[in-house]
């Protein structure tokens, strides 16, 4: 299964609070922050309505391990 790389890129200060929720539910706390997820539509949804806070790259089975 590919994964997804999520990177915050921006605050959530000032956002709305799903969209600080959503943030927080990725685990993602600060700027500059990692997280690799399983690409599932669920995943998909939570970084579709963050666009603006975050950066997701696709990484192939053998880069993610």
């Amino acid at each position: 299964m590919t994964k997804l790389q999520v990177t915050q890129i921006k605050s959530g200060i000032g956002r709305h609070q799903n969209q600080r929720h959503t943030l927080r539910s990725l685990g993602l706390k600060r700027i500059g922050d990692v997280v690799v997820k399983d690409d599932r539509p669920e995943i998909r949804g939570m970084v579709a309505s963050i666009p603006h806070l975050v950066d997701v790259k696709t990484l192939p089975d053998e880069e993610a391990n």
